[in-house]
């Protein structure tokens, strides 16, 4: 077993180039192994484990650095750099994570979980080296979905200016580059990546600047070359950006890569090497459908099919339903998703109703500014998106639909603990982010029945809106709790006395089960579903100071900006003197494990509270 033989960073350069192909098919078996266990990233690893190979032989780590872009990619570079036992507890609580984490080792030179960074943290790295005088190579990978979120153009404009070296890798597994144009190109890219090209290249700009009117005539000569490189060169895009380009290059081809990885290491300046790979490579279900093998839960090797289907429906099947009926029924209804329609449930609405759907790629940011010229031309558009990437939009969200009170609703799905993807895609900031913005309106279903009517209430409600669900199977408890939705309004589900449970969302169902343990002990026990974080329902905290002795809120959600305290602050402002305790996540970045391992760790699982709520009883 070649694999064996990796325990450390760079004991890959000791493998006989011969043997490049076997380990390449070793590491791609053990992933699998791995994963259909585990569960994981799988598509885009096994796409990229000849690039990580060349890019470890071609680089000195950890002195060199290397930053992946998302970072689910990484799976290779963990196996490269000595931590294959790790994958035996993968995404797993307490064990490895599924992106590059600089806590946990050297080799990783940047943490990432979220698209079109790399470039900007790499260039970053850059000028760090610069500034100290230093002599490593940086390079940044970029896959070409990431291309499509604004930020990366932001970073390789400002990489243009570069005079020392810089390599940006786009890992690309989804553009085709038709015949004649790529034969042409890669006879050029041969002469271009040559060694006597880049020596007249650097010889003759370097004799020419600094003398009179040098400057000039080097500008002259590009522009010469330009005009006829744009009709044969695809990635003129780049090089009219000031980056030189190389490629397209085989992406499964580790001594291609690797002699033009050398290459690259040799300009004086921003260089993109365009990688062409095959997402899922390898394992035919993968490649079959990369989409369903992008985040995989654990499976058959041998069938690719989950090992333990769902026989549920979770809240991402309910919002998809229910979007496809309300399209049905009102025509100025559209849907807008930042690369994701099958994460989001928006597939069947694009298949029904294609002239009122729109996938903007990855960028937020443009999916919301879009979404509110949608809404000042009349239409009532969904933006649906995960809580952890609406972040990326905040500016959007204030500046181009709340301060122009326009009606765009936000579906925010995966929003509070999400499990597995860690600290990068847990949702639970945005109670806190979006209720503080005039104008925006915030509301949680305490199930499925209601994420039905409250997606029913939001696109005809004709202001900004936000409703935010969990990621998993939908709760179908109190089914016969459905009162009518009103902004603002709580609704009563247990009308007691002496302990006020006050839930939001995900929490209800939590309430549930601490009633019925603090009942078991003698305590009466009201449960409020606060349906609404902004506006919260005053009237109702206040009735239930008349009547109970300990006001608890739920959410999952950080406690600052959350439920709780905006239930604090109208105790305060009407001089309520009862105790309050605010179950919450506390002020942390919670790791990657089971969700119900995590509540337990952070304090918010139901034995947990039932102890906090006793303790304040007893005090």
């Amino acid at each position: 077993m070649l694999l064996e033989r990796i325990e450390n960073a760079n004991d890959i350069k000791k493998i006989n180039k011969r043997d490049y192909d076997a380990l390449a098919q070793e590491i791609r078996d053990f992933l699998i192994e791995k994963i259909s266990v585990t569960g994981g990233h799988l598509g885009s690893n096994l796409g990229t484990v000849e690039l990580t190979m060349a890019l470890h032989l071609a680089l000195n780590l950890p002195e060199d650095k290397l930053i992946w872009d998302v970072g689910h990619q990484s799976y290779t570079h963990k196996l490269l750099t000595g931590r294959k036992e790790g994958f035996d507890s993968l995404r797993q609580f307490g064990g490895m994570s599924g992106f590059p984490k600089r806590k946990e080792s050297d080799y990783d030179a940047f943490d990432t979980g979220h698209s079109s960074t790399s470039i900007s943290a790499g260039l970053g790295l850059v000028k760090a080296r610069d500034i100290k005088g230093e002599k490593n190579t940086i390079v940044s990978v970029i896959g070409d979905g990431s291309l499509t979120g604004g930020m990366a153009y932001e970073a390789m404009n400002n990489a243009a200016k570069l005079e020392t070296n810089f390599i940006i890798i786009l890992n690309d597994n989804n553009m085709s580059i038709s015949e004649n144009v790529g034969g042409v190109s890669k006879y050029l890219n041969n002469i271009r990546t040559a060694d006597s090209y880049l020596d007249l290249k650097e010889g003759v700009y370097n004799a020419l600047r600094g003398t009179k009117g040098g400057d000039n005539m080097v500008n002259h000569i590009r522009r010469a070359k330009s005009s006829f490189k744009q009709l044969v060169i695809p990635g003129m895009l780049f090089e009219d950006m000031g980056l030189t380009y190389l490629g397209p290059v085989d992406g499964h081809n580790i001594p291609g890569l690797v002699r033009v990885l050398k290459e690259a290491k040799r300009v004086k300046g921003a260089v993109l090497i365009h990688v062409m790979t095959q997402k899922g490579k390898g394992y035919a279900p993968a490649e079959r459908h990369p989409a369903r093998f992008h985040g995989a839960e654990p499976f058959n090797i041998e069938t690719g099919i989950p090992s333990h289907p769902r026989t549920t429906a979770n809240y991402t099947d309910i919002f998809s339903t229910v979007m496809c009926k309300l399209g049905q029924r009102d025509e100025k209804i559209v849907a807008i998703t930042a690369a994701m329609p099958d994460g989001t449930g928006l597939k069947r609405f694009h298949n029904m109703y294609p002239d009122r759907f729109f996938d903007v790629g990855i960028a937020e940011e443009h999916a919301v500014t879009f979404a509110a010229g949608l809404a000042a031309g009349g239409l009532k558009p969904v933006v649906a998106v995960y809580s952890s990437f609406l972040q990326r939009a905040y500016d959007q969200i204030v500046h181009d639909v709340c301060i122009q009170n326009l009606p765009v609703v936000f579906a925010i799905d995966r929003a509070g603990l999400v499990g597995s993807d860690g600290e990068t895609h847990q949702g639970i900031f945005d109670f806190t982010y979006l209720s503080g913005i005039p104008n925006m309106h915030v509301c949680a279903p305490k199930n499925k029945w209601e994420l039905s009517d409250m997606l029913k209430f939001a696109v005809n409600f004709g202001k900004p809106i936000a409703i935010r669900y969990p990621r998993g199977n939908a709760y179908d408890g109190l089914k016969e709790y459905r009162e009518p939705i009103e902004c603002g309004k709580a609704e009563w589900i247990y009308r007691e006395s002496e302990v006020a449970l006050f839930a939001i969302g995900s929490m209800v169902k939590a309430a549930e089960a601490v009633r019925d343990k603090l009942k078991e002990k003698g305590y009466r026990v009201s449960v409020v579903n606060g349906r609404f974080v902004k506006p919260i329902d005053e009237e109702a905290v206040l009735a239930a100071c008349e009547t109970h002795k300990l006001i608890v809120t739920m959410e999952e959600n950080v406690a600052c900006g959350g439920y709780g305290e905006k239930v604090l602050k109208c105790l305060n402002d009407h001089e309520k003197h009862i105790a309050c305790l605010n179950i919450c996540i506390p002020d942390v970045y919670v790791e990657h494990g089971n969700v119900e391992l995590l509540k337990k760790e952070i304090g918010i699982d139901t034995e947990s509270i039932v102890e906090r709520i006793c303790q304040k009883l007893e005090k």
